[in-house]
């Protein structure tokens, strides 16, 4: 009785049983077809606006223009700070300002 029990408790599973020649092939369920179902759905509400845009292309020409010069400016304002932090014009003496290689004895 008790060897029954042990042997029967044993499951084998095999590591890759749903790819290969004799693989197991699921059954789809009602709820793979309703996500299905929705996917394409959601796929034809996609090609439906994609097919008709809300702007034509006289009326989307230049529509961002506003936008563009806001953006140059402050690109501008930033790339001059970079330069003023960065791009300094620095002497020697500048560097070796700390030495002090005054007469100091005299």
């Amino acid at each position: 009785m008790r060897l029954g029990l042990t042997l029967f408790k044993y499951k084998c599973t095999i590591p890759h049983r749903f790819r290969g020649k004799y693989r197991i092939v699921k059954d789809p369920s009602l709820k793979d077809l309703y996500r299905m179902r929705q996917d394409f759905d959601r796929e034809e509400q996609n090609m439906l606006i994609l097919r008709h845009p809300y702007l034509t292309i006289e009326q989307s020409f230049g529509h961002a223009q506003a936008l563009r010069d806001n953006t140059q400016v402050f690109l501008d304002k930033y790339r001059e700070e970079k330069r003023q932090k960065f791009y300094k014009e620095i002497s020697f003496a500048d560097h070796l300002c700390h030495v002090g290689y005054g007469e100091k004895w005299d």
